[in-house]
């Protein structure tokens, strides 16, 4: 009974003598993690592990100017400055973490969904670029940002213009503080990416999570309009907002998402992207509706003449509708038997034209057409007949010539 009971001793102290942690050891220059146990206006204790607290006192606390505030038990990354004291303890500093506090902010942040504060530097044509603090800068895309502040009524006239539009209203962001959440982080690249459309309040928050439970790609949802973007439509569907992009709006070749749907428009949408847990959403409307081209297209021939409107005109061509969801491209070589410098001086934007169709590709979905060959190839001008009978003319006359010349050649 008493080996029993010495049995059961030494395992209990055996237990205990695993629990007991081996005291960490520093070195001048590490960066590490503590929690805080104390905090007040001059000092911080924070258990690192060692045989004693660490301290941070004074200017140690701040950060880029600022003083780091900290709650107990919150987790802090601070610098090494000396091992072990006077006093037995660690002394520390956030002030000399420089970024690596920031980084670690920042990964605690997108681990624990919490929003930041940033403020806008820059603007270009893909977002706003900001000031995270620490001398880090993010970028949250254009996409990634309010629709109320760059989408919603505003009407395009084309993508040029869509495009010199937003950039104006990015620019106008310039000095503004935004709140954000953590998209992603790449510290080997520097680069760190966020959204403001993270930020939700909590009634959207309610319904978001209602709509993505058990959603799944393939599913069909109602929604609304919320933004037209010159690369897409912004659509928030029972809650849950994504993107329609340009090529999912419909069969047709779309070049202004604004000719196609207004904001708030009820659209029905495919989910074709789900990512983030549902941070990152694409739509389509185009998929809910059957592809036009098979049946169209085998309605025509190549040789055939169609009638079509001019939809859109590029540096290249002009895009031909010749029925809903059959366009046609008129590349600049087949305008005219004339050169062409620039499409627009042949065609206007919904003219009514007669065409032929000269080449059909099911892979492309696409019609080849002509309008020059609808066209009289022009008649030589009179001037070049002319010159060519006086060619003619000075070809026939030459042997008289060259025995001329050899007769007087002969006389002397």
């Amino acid at each position: 009974m008493a080996k029993f009971q010495k049995n059961e001793e030494v395992k209990e102290l055996e237990t205990l003598l695993n629990q007991i942690k081996t005291p960490q050891t520093y070195t001048p220059g590490d960066v590490i993690s503590g929690t805080v146990m104390h905090s007040d206006e001059n000092m911080m204790l924070i258990d690192v592990g060692a045989r004693s607290e660490g301290v941070v006192a004074g200017k140690e606390l701040k950060l880029d100017g600022k003083k780091v505030i900290k709650k107990v038990g919150e987790k802090v990354l601070v610098y090494v400055v000396t091992p072990e004291n006077k006093a037995g303890q660690v002394e520390l500093s956030i002030r000399k973490t420089g970024d690596e506090l920031k980084w670690h902010e920042l990964q605690e942040a997108k681990e624990n969904d919490d929003s930041i504060m940033v403020k806008v530097l820059e603007a270009n044509t893909g977002g706003v670029i900001v000031e995270i603090g620490g001398g880090l800068r993010g970028f949250v895309p254009s996409s990634q940002l309010k629709n109320s502040r760059i989408y919603t009524n505003v009407e395009y006239e084309n993508k040029e213009d869509a495009t010199k539009k937003l950039q104006s209203k990015l620019a106008q962001m310039i000095d503004e503080e935004l709140e954000v959440k953590v998209m992603e982080i790449d510290r080997e690249k520097n680069r760190v990416i966020l959204s403001e459309k993270w930020v939700y309040s909590e009634g959207d928050l309610e319904q978001r999570n209602e709509t993505l439970d058990g959603l799944k790609v393939g599913d069909v949802l109602t929604g609304k309009v919320t933004g037209i973007a010159p690369f897409g439509l912004f659509v928030n569907a029972e809650g849950l907002e994504g993107l329609v992009h340009l090529s999912e709006i419909s069969w047709d070749k779309v070049s202004n998402p604004g000719d196609f749907h207004k904001v708030g428009d009820d659209v029905e949408v495919q989910v074709i992207g789900l990512n983030d847990g549902g941070k990152r959403v694409a739509y389509s409307i185009k998929r809910l509706k059957s592809d036009p081209w098979k049946d169209i297209v085998q309605k025509y021939k190549v040789g055939e003449l169609v009638e079509g409107v001019v939809s859109s005109i590029a540096d290249y061509g002009a895009f031909v509708k010749v029925e809903d969801g059959l366009n046609g491209l008129i590349h600049i070589s087949e305008l005219s038997h004339n050169l062409v410098k620039d499409p627009r001086n042949i065609l206007k934007i919904g003219e009514k034209i007669k065409v032929m169709i000269i080449s059909i590709s099911n892979e492309d979905r696409h019609l080849g057409l002509s309008l020059k060959r609808l066209q009289k190839p022009p008649k030589k001008s009179a001037k070049k007949e002319e010159s060519s009978e006086e060619s003619l003319s000075s070809e026939d006359s030459a042997p008289e010539m060259a025995g001329l010349d050899e007769l007087i050649s002969g006389d002397e």
